[in-house]
């Protein structure tokens, strides 16, 4: 890898009018101050940076469930998925995964299957790392459904700065382990719902990497993983 790859990531076209915004505004600022202008600059390369899509290494062996966000691992807990998506009734392990505004904001689909249901519900905008965002704020659920049948909830939900989830994906898609399939702008959190007696394999304050990093495995019988914060 050259070192400028290190530091030059690809944007993603979602972020390509807000760059252009940014740097329009940015332009006027100077014929006012060259202080604001440099202000300017500076936001405009931290929104090109927020929009950066990277080329993510997914792992590829049967059975396993990748963090579909980057961020921290803020929340893991048992309870029902959302209601509009027709699963059981039934509370299964939900990982939440909370995003900063630093981190990426490009979703990765947790697993390969097909897309069952996918359904829309506006909310408020609480901090996206409380637990009553999850039932609370705008959300936007996708139930995944696995070649054994077996299914996952995946649910974008957005955050005290976020005010624009995206989905690039419909009902009835086949999407396979570590694809991008949404974005929420600006802040914000995913949810995963695991299948019933699946533990996960990561702990509360982990970091996570959309599409690489294995939050689960479905062949795996390991009871869930403890960790020391040094």
């Amino acid at each position: 890898m050259k070192m400028r790859d290190t530091f030059l990531k690809p944007m993603h076209p979602e972020g390509r009018k807000f760059v252009a915004i940014f740097a329009a505004v940015t332009a006027v600022l100077f014929l006012v101050s060259s202080v604001l202008g440099w202000i300017g600059v500076g936001l405009t390369v931290w929104c090109y940076y927020f929009f950066r899509d990277p080329v993510r290494a997914t792992p590829v062996r049967d059975g396993l469930i990748v963090s579909p966000a980057d961020g921290v691992v803020s929340l893991i807990e048992k309870a029902v998925p959302p209601a509009e998506l027709g699963m059981p009734d039934e509370a299964l392990t939900r990982v939440s995964v909370f995003m900063s505004v630093f981190n990426c904001h490009v979703n990765r689909a947790p697993v390969a299957g097909r897309i069952a249901a996918i359904a829309y519900r506006p909310g408020k905008f609480f901090n996206a790392s409380l637990d009553k965002a999850s039932s609370d704020n705008e959300r936007n659920s996708l139930c995944i459904e696995m070649a054994d049948g077996r299914k996952i909830a995946v649910v974008q939900i957005a955050g005290l700065v976020a005010r624009r989830i995206v989905c690039f994906s419909a009902t009835g898609d086949t999407v396979k382990t570590g694809e991008r399939f949404g974005l929420i702008r600006f802040g914000s959190r995913l949810d995963v719902y695991l299948p019933d007696d699946v533990h996960p394999m990561v702990s509360v304050g982990q970091t996570m990497i959309s599409g690489e990093t294995v939050l689960a495995d479905l062949t795996s019988d390991e009871p869930p993983r403890s960790a020391r914060a040094d």
